[in-house]
């Protein structure tokens, strides 16, 4: 648990950007991390190491990774699939690796072209590279398709909870649980992250949920019931999986801060200073379509953040009115 009572993690620049066709110029990216950060966000994923004829969309990481090191207190992290992308990860000075495992075995094969297995083989050669180069650097494995996958269908919870085990054993620092799907349930979050918890412990990373079906909020409050602490979510809901067709729509950053902040539970994060961000994203992807429910509708009357302070309730509302 952060001081702030729950930490979100913004992957916009990396899972939102990377789901767009078009791509966001450099200075368009690195206004709009700095207006994420203004707002007050700690943790953010700027970009992935991957092959620019994969995704050319995060072809300039490196470059993106060295304007956000210079913002104060941000953990700066990237997605990287293999070793190769965990060496320039490494090498641009990310402070937090990602590495998507997939607990479906069709998934798996669609978006990474390994087996479970294999994946596993890849992080303990990643975790030794970062061993040997960077110890400091903290890797989390995501166990994406966690809640199901639109390949195969159901996912059996002990696969789940088998590939957690296998993570932690080959040693990453965290496993979180990842909807990536959009398939998932207020139960069946409550349900998992207690099992997975109950076998790999502290180690229980991030959930990071969709929301396709339109649960992504309940989803992550019932996992902050079982005890989840960080939370990924997406400005203005960008973001999916190319490999999962139909599951787009990660879970809305400005809403996620609104229920929290809501319900007395701190996440450090300044809405009104969101939605300056907001129209930063939406300058660097003009006519993009963004999401939200709170932007559209503004702050309820008599709204205070969880230690007390209380918003410029009319600017909140004339942004939200803007940027909807």
């Amino acid at each position: 648990m952060t001081s702030c009572g729950v930490l979100i993690s913004e992957v916009g620049p990396r899972d939102g950007l990377q789901s767009v066709a078009r791509t966001m110029p450099t200075a368009a990216k690195r206004a709009w991390i700095s207006a994420l950060h203004a707002a007050g966000l700690r943790e953010i994923e700027v970009g992935s190491f991957v092959p620019a004829r994969l995704l050319p969309q995060m072809a300039d990481g490196a470059e993106v990774v060295r304007h956000a090191l210079g913002l104060p207190g941000l953990t700066v992290m990237a997605l990287v699939p293999n070793q190769r992308g965990a060496e320039a990860a490494l090498a641009a000075g990310v402070h937090k690796l990602t590495i998507p495992v997939s607990a479906s075995a069709a998934h798996s094969l669609a978006n990474v072209r390994k087996t479970r297995e294999q994946m596993v083989d890849e992080l303990r050669g990643i975790v030794a590279l970062r061993n040997e180069r960077a110890p400091q650097v903290r890797i989390e494995a995501g166990l994406s398709t966690a809640f199901g996958c639109t390949i195969q269908g159901a996912v059996a919870e002990d696969e789940v909870v088998w590939l957690a085990e296998q993570v932690v054993a080959a040693g990453v620092d965290e496993a979180g649980l990842s909807d990536t799907t959009g398939m998932a349930n207020p139960a069946q979050v409550r349900r998992l992250f207690q099992r997975v918890r109950a076998a790999i412990g502290d180690k229980t990373g991030a959930a990071h949920l969709h929301n396709t079906r339109g649960l992504g909020l309940a989803n992550c409050l019932a996992a902050y019931d079982v005890g989840v602490r960080t939370f990924d979510a997406s400005q203005g809901g960008l973001g999916g999986c190319p490999y999962a067709p139909g599951a787009s729509g990660n879970v809305v950053t400005e809403d996620l801060v609104f229920m929290f902040e809501a319900m007395g539970i701190a996440t450090g994060v300044d809405l009104h200073k969101m939605m300056l961000a907001r129209q930063a994203l939406q300058a660097g992807l003009p006519g993009e379509p963004v999401y939200g429910m709170t932007p559209q509708a503004g702050l309820t009357r008599g709204f205070a953040y969880a230690d007390g302070r209380r918003p410029a309730t009319e600017a909140l509302l004339d942004a939200g009115a803007g940027a909807a």
